[in-house]
């Protein structure tokens, strides 16, 4: 299967897309405005030690020193072992350079919440230098598979005479333990970077800077089958050249600086695929559809047949849809990285041998899926019950923010409904408010319909409530929008 990964660089944004034949299948984006200093590792420089409050202040060249709890700082084992409180002087001392990492971000006057227990991340394993023990993810439930990978992690760092300490992540479960290998050669390699740019600089200084989006999916390639990797940014091809160079140099032929006036995202139809994966609706090659609906609580996908009428029978047309749908629905949880609880509801099969296929088909498609997935088998109402584990933000939310005019529903009431709410609302206030009329401020849709449809209606109100209606045009409200105001 030939992969291709485009690198799609902006002053706003960096944005990655996994293709496979031709097929976007995964798409990432960060925003540089989201980007935070947390996980960054700086040389700073005490400037203040607060006794009283057992901290200090440590300037880090960002805008506002960073402070730095005692408990936060990396002791020896016989004082941290201790009963009594520590004495942060003990530690620190005004004017002397350390290398600290922020783990939270600064907030309003506040600086970055810093810490001396340094760390740095690939996708399976974190490895902390300062620490010898090995952990596992509280995430890995199967105890069984919890002892596989400690052992296998174990075996590999005395092979490799490895130094530090190593927690293995969640996304670990289930992968081999040549993988661990290679992202312990990489942790490793880091370190040695970091150390170095530690040396060569004066406090306050960064020293390390958690991974770009972009090295980040070099890094975590694992074990796809990636032909060429095209980044349309000069600088950011130079800067994976070196990275590729240090940590993995099989994987340096493959970058390709992208020159060509058509945009990088154009080529394979990216920027359409991106935009349709905001869609509600995915129409299938067949003629039938997929309608995907992501709540707080879930995600549904409703297949339907649409157009798609067979060459046989009805149960050939629904077979042969639900097929085609378990391809296409395995890409789109990819695409638009959703996770959590998953509903399928296919369309019901009366055959047996038919549900076992569409299953398979599922799971086969399920299995290129870099994400945990668990499927439960489909159930007499046709309903798949499945999970797919979160790796971060889905694509409609990192790039959509909720409608404000109906505030998420999806729907708005109907112009009819708006205009019976209203009457009602001048019934309520003329029972309220003495006055001579009501003025109605509301949308031109509602307007027109009160003076044309519901006109014998808006008559028969103001001889009942005694009162005379008026109605001005709002052009900034929506359907919804109205306003009662006794004149």
């Amino acid at each position: 299967m030939s992969t291709e990964i485009l690198v799609n660089i902006t002053p706003m944004e960096s944005r990655v897309a996994f293709v496979e034949n031709g097929v976007l299948q995964e798409v990432s984006i960060e925003r540089t405005l989201s980007r935070g200093p947390v996980g960054n590792i700086y040389k700073g420089k005490v400037v203040r030690v607060l006794p009283g409050m057992q901290a200090a202040f440590v300037d880090i060249g960002l805008d506002k020193a960073g402070f730095i709890h005692v408990d936060d700082i990396l002791r020896p084992e016989t004082n941290a072992s201790s009963n009594s409180a520590p004495d942060i002087r003990l530690y620190l001392r005004e004017g002397q350079s350390l290398l600290v990492q922020v783990i939270k971000n600064p907030i309003s006057t506040k600086g970055a919440r810093l810490s001396t227990r340094l760390t740095v991340s690939s996708r399976l394993l974190v490895y902390m230098p300062n620490v010898d023990h090995v952990g596992v993810s509280q995430r890995i439930a199967d105890e069984q598979e919890r002892q596989r990978l400690r052992s296998d992690l174990d075996t590999i760092l005395v092979e490799s005479d490895s130094t530090g300490g190593y927690i293995i992540r969640t996304s670990a479960e289930g992968v081999e333990g040549s993988e661990l290998s290679r992202e312990v050669v990489f942790l490793q390699q880091l370190w040695v970077s970091v150390e170095k740019a530690a040396k060569g600089v004066v406090a306050p200084a960064i020293v390390y800077e958690d991974l770009p989006l972009y090295l980040r999916a070099i890094r975590d390639m694992g074990q796809l089958q990636v032909e060429k990797v095209r980044v349309d940014s000069r600088e950011v091809f130079n800067k994976l050249l070196v990275f590729t160079r240090q940590f993995n140099p099989d994987l340096t032929s493959m970058i390709e600086y992208y020159t060509d006036e058509r945009p990088l995202f154009y080529l394979f139809g990216v920027e359409d695929e991106i935009s349709r994966a905001l869609d509600k609706k995915v129409s299938l090659k067949s003629g039938g559809s997929l309608v995907i609906e992501q709540t707080e609580a879930m995600t549904t996908v409703d297949v339907n047949t649409g157009a798609f009428v067979g060459h046989r029978n009805l149960e050939e047309t629904i077979f042969k849809t639900n097929l085609e749908a378990a391809y296409s629905i395995a890409r789109q949880l990819r695409l638009r990285n959703l996770g959590g609880i998953i509903i399928i509801d296919f369309i019901d099969m009366q055959d047996a041998e038919h549900r076992r296929q569409v299953m398979r088909a599922l799971e086969k498609a399920l299995s290129r899926d870099r994400a945990k997935t668990a499927v439960v088998t489909v159930s007499e109402l046709g309903l798949v019950e499945m999970t797919r584990k979160r790796i971060s933000t889905s694509l409609g939310h990192t790039l959509c923010v909720a409608c404000p005019v109906c505030d998420g529903r999806g729907t708005l009431k109907s112009v009819e409904t708006v205009c019976y709410d209203l009457l009602r609302e001048i019934l309520r206030e003329a029972r309220t408010f003495e006055c001579q009329s009501f003025l109605v401020l509301a949308a031109s849709v509602v307007i027109e319909r009160l003076l044309d449809e519901e006109s014998d209606y808006v008559a028969g109100l103001e001889k009942y409530i005694g009162r005379s209606i008026q109605f001005q045009v709002e052009t900034m409200y929506n359907q919804e929008q109205y306003d009662i105001i006794p004149v």
